[in-house]
């Protein structure tokens, strides 16, 4: 046959053989030199889509956003075909350690689902399906800069026979895979990756290559930004010669895969990059690009064809932080959709390329070899995951099995498995031993092109709502709703449920069968017999006695030589260790670290100082350990790791650890071999004396281990503990532990026997959480801090310590428990610090280098911890062997030591380290502003407060800069005003609560004064503080604010910035809407990754009332906000707000992390109008050491990659930088300007102008002059005005303004951006002439005015049915006029925040409760996220139909009902109606469901009452007050941190009690007449609304059913009628008294159990 171009389906050459590309009749893929075809809003980004699609019948474009932002006001930098390579990161392979900078290039999340047949049909109707599901998922996606360009559409399908046929009818599909290629848009890279696949093709001889065939595609729907990069889009088709079908076919397709990709990446190199294999198979295809969803189909013109015909769809849609658009990143990947984030993926990638040459099978025929490396250190976390799954599966794992491995559920801590399911328990710690989990925040969907199913991550942190319908049709979405037929369709549906944590669902096309979790989990734990294979390892204490030392070991004089040459200073033996054996616990500390970083200090550093921990935020949330800790663990384990593709009971005997730190007893167990694994000690120690010593002995040290390690060591102890009877040595010191542990670890990955042995570290050298979690973060298994343990003997044993026992001083503990705290301390401070970034197991942090570096450079870094962020550079190995030393040496003192040297690291000492935050600074500055109202000083005293920093040594890295001019000096009369300055300031988000009220109000009076901005901080506002005051008298007095001094008519307390935080104390409707701006704190810079904490003692009655909780009892807010897993969750949280308050800017706060350019990538395309930056060194009320000490970045650091990175992506203009953290002076405003940033915050050094004089108690309630105290004696010494703070203002503004007139410019807006007038300043460190800050200061571009950012409109929603609503003159009527209106309204998932903007008009009207009139809307069909939020007193809604997540978020008052559609087929109490994080935050109101919830039902509920019938887990998590019942089952650990409010739980099974968290609750039956009523209301109430049966059959048998409820009681609810007979008694007894009489139940009050 002779070749031909078949022009109506662009398939070429059907006889096999190739035409050169030349010989084409055209082209799919459009020059890049052509402009764009057009340019349109993203609000018409579904524009192919209708409302009716989605049960509507307006266009779906009019209920979505105007792709967030409503102008362009620069430059915009276009890229042309010449700089691609600017926007493409490298993705070639280059070394087998993950790099931390790579990974962090690019973050993504999604809307992912699927739909297949149960009765194998196959037809175009479940592929237009996927693709409308997808189209109704666009806001869970973004768009790039140009506003077109999606970050990522694409669906998976079986390959569509019927349509390739049309064209070769003669193919055999039995034996035929097919292949979808994104080819280099170039003619010439185009021909040579053809020719690529043609060689491999033909080497392989398995396969003919029956041709190419080019897609036909749609160009015009392709945006600028993705166009720059738009490959060539082919198809091609490969038949088996021999007939071979199947599973066997689609391994061939696997291997030819892997070939092609080897081949290309050696033959083309970077010229490769944009030839890419979506799929080759013989199953499936995949569709995909960088385009909005809608667009997909339209692109693809397949996707029309009615001979498209598939039996499942799986489909896709991304939002990314990073917006350079690459199109292979877009998914469903070959096996694979996954929405969520890999916490893990360095360690994961480490370990894959550690084991990945042991994993041998036989089906594989030998070739293993032949397709590594499976992972690619440069793609994303979900191309990894997928490579992994894909090689599992290709190698005959079922897909279910394989995701029960990578994805482990929390099997611990699991009552119905550990009941019911041993064998699933026994199947996940059997493949712990073979295989670490790829940990966080995830939702799978895969399929195989025959089993498609969906996998939820161990802490349900993904929303995954499903449904099946009696056609035989599965139904799964991140939402419901997505086809928009919940009405229309509800006589079909069979069932309706949601995957909890750790579950997964699986629908086999072929057999016709849908599976659920446990039929799942049994089903492939019943495949081998894990029990049995487990019997080859040994737990520790079967063959060890763990056992605590009864006595000190060494003698006191020693002991102090020893911890003097290891590092230990007094703050770390006495603050540090001593504390942690008294009291169990990390110490609390205050303020923020302010000591110079360790590089600049000219002090010495133990080598875990230049780490700092990473912490999530906004693209996955850290886990709450305190709350959630039951899907956390330590357990380790010992020994090799075997071979994952052969699973069996010699795969491997391994000791497992219940924790990483190892008592001496225990180490001396594992080391004397009462076991079958083979272990070595190697010394630390090496001969000192000359350069280049310690390198030597580090390079002998990994060289003598790997050595070992082949001749069978399973377990390396790496040792500084020198044998009994021997001493320290001058001239012999160790091997930093951290430095040996790395290098040994990386020497090993290198050379493939990582994972033949374990690497336990015995130390001196660690003494904090932090010291271990570095350890294990660098490949230690395990840990003996035997110095640290002989210091808690020795401090239990010292005669001060037994004088302050008998007083009473110190609790009293024997010297076993006190090594018992500091291990426990130990062990609670790490889990908090894998929580900070989402890990849950120890194991899969294990080696994970959650770190990154400041302060060491590059031949530091490649030696012992590859891969690792150290972007400034640092010291070398020589440089570090000499700070060893010189801690070593301290150790061997002329005259007896008799304590430790008093660093100061911590505590500021008169001989210790700097710190900037001091007395003496303090002094300066209160006598420049005058303190206490008088006139401020002049001039020459605010120069002293400037000259005490110039003369203080480099602390920060702006220290080490200097500004050039950027022409002649001016006069500074030509610099613009210092009031146009000042309104740039800021001041930090300290909160009412853990500073007084003088503090925080005078705060804001003076920030209202000048025009700039205060915070409220966590904790709610006091609407008197909104008042304008007009009671002033002539001495600065009002009866308003009493307690103030120094006011003036006119001023306001309100603060112009309103704090939205985790815990959400006081967020209400009235509080959103009386703000100028809202705070979306993601971080704080004293502990990122921590929620807030303000202790017990501190909650004044005051505070209580406007927190909603109750006085004297902790109030602690969740580490994560509970509606913010994910980018598209902050998006989604934006959206509440801006439609609570349409005219507020939305800021969102984050603090720096090497990465977090990226993340405000993300966060500017989330439609936020304000990112703000904070640092490191940022103050806190209260955090334990470490957080304040080893986490977070800085402020530079941060800002600078912030701004670069957007102004790269084109976002620049869209957002105000906001900068914060240790910013003391007007230098620190100059340099923040030039890094980029708009606006300009401070926090410590407002208090201190308040008068704050550094007395660093704000954590007892103690301090001295009232400015973080709640008591009011303390308060009443509160000596600052409003006038102090302005003074100090107008000084640093006109300190600016010098500066810029010295500069030669006249404003800011010249100055914003301008890193190119940064240089590195030429000063001498005293450690290290490495220090290299060019990442701060590169020159990112021009950019706009920042005067015009600053003043731009808020960002708009779009248009939205709830501005509909307000349009209507009835409705305003009614809410102005208290009146009355009722409404009728259909409603889609794509409306999101339904009635928020309602409810804040109300709000502004009427505050919450002040409305005395009724809005009535009675709604049907599928609610968006956050439905009903922000509602208030005298709303009332009914949806008739479902709902998805965020219910009732922050609802004040008003009731919402939801019930399922009528004519439904399935119980309603078992049908999923509402989604996860309902009433989160609620402070009000009642809300009924009949049906159940998702996850962390009524989270942080604060007032509101609910009726539910069932939930899933943390039910009441963090719950303050108001009332939950549930008439249905419930998940685990039920009431987790519920300090207030009652729960009533319906068992009817007698499960419940071991569901709860009982750390703070009581569970009790229903015990008194009060309860019951209360119980007895809410459930009748319900049953009125919502027509509930089960609750009708409660009331029915009420005597009986009653006996059923469980009802929990946190202590604060102990002493009210409900919950206590007595008091009930008593109230009894005040009524009979009263003669007012009681009302009697009919029925008995039950019994209690």
């Amino acid at each position: 046959m002779e070749s031909q171009v078949l022009q109506n389906t662009g398939l070429v050459s059907w006889a096999g053989l190739r035409l050169p590309c030349r010989h084409h009749a055209r082209h799919n893929a459009t020059s890049l030199h052509r402009p764009a075809v057009f340019h349109h809003h993203s609000a018409a980004r579904c524009s192919s889509l209708t409302r009716s699609s989605c049960g509507q019948s307006q266009p779906l474009q009019q209920s979505l956003p105007q792709c967030f932002h409503a102008q362009k006001r620069c430059v915009q930098r276009l890229q042309a075909a010449s700089d691609i390579s600017e926007i493409i990161p490298e993705v070639l392979p280059t070394d087998n350690v993950a790099d931390l900078e790579k990974i962090l290039a690019e973050k993504g999340e999604c809307g992912v689902g699927f739909i297949t047949s149960l009765k194998k049909a196959r037809n175009h109707d479940i592929l237009a399906k996927g693709l409308t599901a997808l189209g109704c998922m666009e806001h869970r996606g973004a768009c790039s800069a140009d506003e077109v360009s999606g970050d990522g559409a694409g669906i998976m399908s079986q390959i569509p026979w019927e349509l390739f046929k049309q064209d070769l009818p003669d193919m055999d599909e039995g034996c035929t895979g097919v292949g979808m290629l994104f080819l280099p848009n170039d003619d010439k890279l185009e021909a040579q990756s053809k020719q690529i696949i043609e060689d491999v093709v033909a080497r392989e001889g398995r396969c003919n290559l029956l041709g190419f065939r080019s897609v036909p595609v749609n160009n015009e729907v392709v945006g600028r930004l993705a166009k720059a990069t738009q490959p060539r889009i082919w198809q091609m088709f490969l038949q088996h010669k021999d007939g071979v079908s199947g599973d066997d076919l689609e391994r061939e397709m696997f291997i030819l895969r892997k070939l092609i990709e080897k081949e290309r990446n050696s033959t083309m190199g970077e010229e490769g990059l944009e030839f890419y294999i979506c799929s080759l198979s013989c199953k499936t295809i995949v569709y995909k690009g960088m385009l909005q969803s809608s667009a997909l189909r339209e692109f693809y013109q397949d996707l029309t064809n009615e001979a498209y015909q598939t039996g499942l769809v799986v489909y896709h849609r991304r939002f990314s932080t990073n917006t350079s658009p690459r199109w292979p990143l877009a998914q469903p990947m070959r096996v694979l959709g996954h929405n969520g984030e890999i916490n893990t993926l360095q360690g994961n990638l480490n370990w894959v390329a550690s084991r990945e040459h042991s994993l041998k099978h036989p089906v594989w025929e030998g070739r293993e070899g032949e397709f590594l490396p499976l992972c690619n250190v440069a793609e994303s976390d979900s191309a990894n995951l997928d490579h992994m799954a894909e090689f599992m599966m290709r190698g005959g794992v079922d897909p279910q099995e394989a995701l029960m491995v990578l994805v482990p559920e929390a099997y611990r801590n699991h009552p119905e498995l550990a009941t019911s399911y041993p064998q699933v328990m026994n199947f996940y710690e059997y493949y712990e031993g073979l295989q670490e989990g790829w940990d966080g925040p995830a939702l799978l969907v895969f399929s195989d092109g025959t089993k498609t199913g969906a996998r939820l991550d161990r802490n349900g942190l993904r929303p995954a709502r499903y449904w099946t319908t009696n056609d035989g049709m599965v139904y799964v979405a991140s939402e419901v709703g997505v086809l928009g037929d919940v009405m229309s369709s509800a006589p079909n549906v069979t069932s309706k449920g949601r995957l909890g944590p750790g579950q997964m669902i699986c629908a086999d096309y072929e057999e016709g069968t849908f599976k659920e979790n446990l039929a799942i989990a049994k089903q492939v734990a019943d495949h081998a017999p894990y029990g049995d294979w487990l019997k080859n390892s040994h737990r520790l204490s079967e063959f060890c006695k763990s056992e605590w030392v009864d006595k000190p070991l060494m003698s006191s004089a020693d002991v102090l030589k020893l911890q003097a040459a290891n590092g230990f200073g007094q703050e770390d033996s006495q603050m540090i260790v001593e504390g942690m054996a008294e009291q169990g616990s990390e110490p609390t500390y205050c303020m923020g670290d302010d000591i110079p970083l360790p590089v600049l200090s000219d002090r010495p550093h133990i080598l875990y100082n230049y780490f700092k921990q990473r912490f999530a935020q906004v693209t996955n949330p850290p886990i709450d350990p305190l709350r959630e800790g039951l899907v956390m663990s330590l357990a380790m384990r010992l020994g090799h790791r075997g071979n994952l593709l052969q699973p069996g009971p010699e795969a491997y005997s391994q000791i497992l650890l219940d924790s990483p730190i190892l008592r001496e007893s225990e180490l001396e167990a594992i080391r004397s071999g009462e076991h079958s694994l083979k272990s070595q000690t190697f010394s630390l120690y090496y001969q000192s004396g000359r350069e280049g010593a310690m390198t030597e002995a580090l390079a002998k040290l990994t060289s003598d281990i790997e050595q070992a390690v082949r001749d069978g060591c399973e377990i390396v102890i790496l040792s500084d503990k020198l044998p009994e009877g021997q001493s320290i040595e001058i001239e012999r010191p160790p091997i930093q532990t951290l430095l040996a542990v790395g290098a040994t670890h990386h020497h090993l990955i290198k050379k493939g026997l990582r994972t033949s042995t374990s690497i336990l570290a015995e130390t001196a050298q660690c003494f904090s959480t932090h010291h271990c979690c570095v350890l294990v973060g660098y490949g230690a298994h395990a840990v003996c801090p035997y110095l640290a343990f002989e210091t808690c003997r020795q401090w239990r044993m010292s005669s001060r310590t037994v004088a302050m026992i008998k007083s009473g001083k110190v609790p009293d503990v024997s010297i076993e428990d006190a090594q018992q705290n500091f291990k426990k301390a130990l062990e609670k401070g790490m889990l908090k610090i894998l929580s900070k970034m989402g890990i849950s197991l120890l194991s899969c942090y294990h080696g994970a280098q959650i770190f990154e570096i400041y302060g060491l450079g590059k031949e530091v870094v490649d030696t012992a911890f590859r891969g690792s962020v150290s972007r400034i550079g640092g010291l070398s190995l020589e440089e570090i062997q000499r700070e060893s030393e010189s801690f070593w040496i301290k150790g061997f003192p002329e005259k007896a030591m008799k304590k430790l040297e008093d660093y100061g690291f911590i505590q500021a000492r008169p001989r210790g380290e700097y710190h900037a935050n001091n007395q003496q600074m303090a002094k300066l500055l209160h006598k420049a502003v005058g303190l206490g109202g008088k006139e401020a000083a002049p001039q020459e005293a605010y120069d002293a407060y400037k000259q005490h920093f110039e003369n203080s040594p480099a602390a920060v890295l702006r220290d080490c800069i200097d500004i050039a001019p950027a022409g002649k000096p001016i006069s500074v009369d030509e610099v613009e005003s210092a009031a146009d300055i000042m309104v740039r300031f800021c001041t930090g988000g300290m909160s009412l609560g853990a500073i007084s009220r003088e503090t925080h109000e005078t705060i804001a009076v003076a920030m209202n004064r000048i025009g700039g901005k205060s915070n409220s901080g966590e904790g709610g506002e006091d609407p008197v503080r909104w008042e304008v005051l007009d009671d002033v008298d002539g001495e600065g007095n009002s009866p308003t604010f009493p307690y103030l001094k120094g006011l003036r008519e006119g001023d306001t307390a309100s603060s112009r910035i309103k704090q939205v935080a985790s815990g959400r104390f006081g967020v209400t409707p009235q509080f959103l809407v009386n703000a100028s701006q809202l705070e979306i704190k993601i971080a704080q810079g004293a502990k990122p990754g921590e929620g807030g904490q303000l202790p017990g003692k501190k909650v004044s009655p005051y505070i209580a009332n406007l927190r909603r909780s109750k006085p004297g009892v902790p109030l602690i807010s969740p580490p994560p906000h509970h509606d913010i897993y994910s980018i598209e969750d902050l998006a989604q949280l934006i959206f509440d707000l801006h439609q609570a308050n349409p005219v507020s800017k939305v800021s969102v706060k984050l603090v720096a992390q090497a990465g977090i350019g990226t993340v405000a990538s993300g966060v500017a395309k989330a439609n936020a109008d304000i990112i703000q930056v904070s640092g490191h060194d940022g103050g806190t009320g209260a955090s334990p050491v470490s957080s304040i000490k080893h986490a977070g970045g800085p402020i530079e650091m941060g800002l600078a990659d912030v701004h670069q990175s957007l102004v790269k992506n084109e976002l620049r203009e869209r957002v105000v930088l906001r900068v914060d953290g240790g910013m003391r002076n007007g230098r620190d405003v100059l340099v923040a300007a030039a890094l980029g940033g708009d606006e300009y915050g401070f926090g410590t050094v407002a208090m201190i102008a308040t008068g704050c004089i550094m007395a660093r108690v704000c954590h007892t309630n103690n301090c001295p002059v009232g400015v973080a105290s709640q008591r009011e004696e303390l308060r009443a010494r509160f000596p600052g005005t409003p006038g102090d703070l302005v003074n100090y203002f107008h000084f640093v503004a006109e300190e600016v303004r010098a500066g810029l007139a010295a500069l030669g410019l006249r404003s800011m807006d010249e100055l914003v951006g301008r890193a190119d007038l940064l240089k590195q300043r030429d000063i001498r460190l005293a450690k290290t002439t490495g220090l290299d800050l060019s990442f701060i200061t590169t020159f990112a571009g021009p950019i706009g005015a920042s005067s015009e950012r600053m003043a731009a409109e808020t960002h708009s929603n779009g248009p939205q049915l709830d501005d509909e609503i307000l349009a209507d003159p009835e409705v305003m009527t009614a809410i102005k006029e208290n009146g009355s209106c009722e409404r009728r309204y259909d409603v889609n998932n794509v409306q999101r925040t339904l009635l928020g903007r309602v409810a804040g008009c109300v709000a502004k009207h009427h505050g919450d409760f002040g409305f005395s009139g009724s809005l009535k809307f009675n709604l049907f069909g599928s609610a968006g996220q956050s439905f009903a939020s922000w509602l208030v007193t005298g709303m009332h809604v009914k949806l008739t139909g479902e709902a998805n997540d965020y219910v009732g978020k922050g609802m004040a008052g008003g009731e919402i009902v939801i019930v399922n559609p009528p004519d439904i087929n399935y119980r309603p109490e078992d049908s999923s109606l509402v989604g996860n994080t309902c009433l989160y935050g609620a402070t009000g109101g009642r809300l009924f469901v009949n049906g159940r919830a998702g996850e962390r039902f009524a989270v942080r509920n604060s007032m509101a009452s609910t009726v539910v019938e069932g939930t899933g887990d943390h039910c009441c998590e963090y719950m303050t007050g108001g009332c939950v019942v549930s008439l249905g089952s419930v998940g685990r650990n039920v009431a987790a941190g519920m300090t207030g409010g009652l729960g009533y739980f319906y068992d009817a099974d007698g499960l419940f009690p071991e569901k709860v968290n009982t750390e703070i609750v009581d569970v009790r039956r229903v015990q008194t007449q009060a309860g019951q009523n209360q119980l007895r209301d809410l459930i009748t109430t319900h049953v009125e609304y919502t027509g509930s049966s089960s609750g009708q059959a409660i009331l029915d048998d009420w005597a009986n059913e009653v006996q059923k409820f469980w009802q929990l009681v946190p202590p604060s609810e102990g002493n009210t009628p409900e919950a206590n007979q007595q008091i009930e008694n008593r109230r009894l007894e005040q009524e009979d008294a009263a003669g007012e009489g009681t009302v009697s139940s009919d029925e008995p009050v039950a019994a209690a159990a």
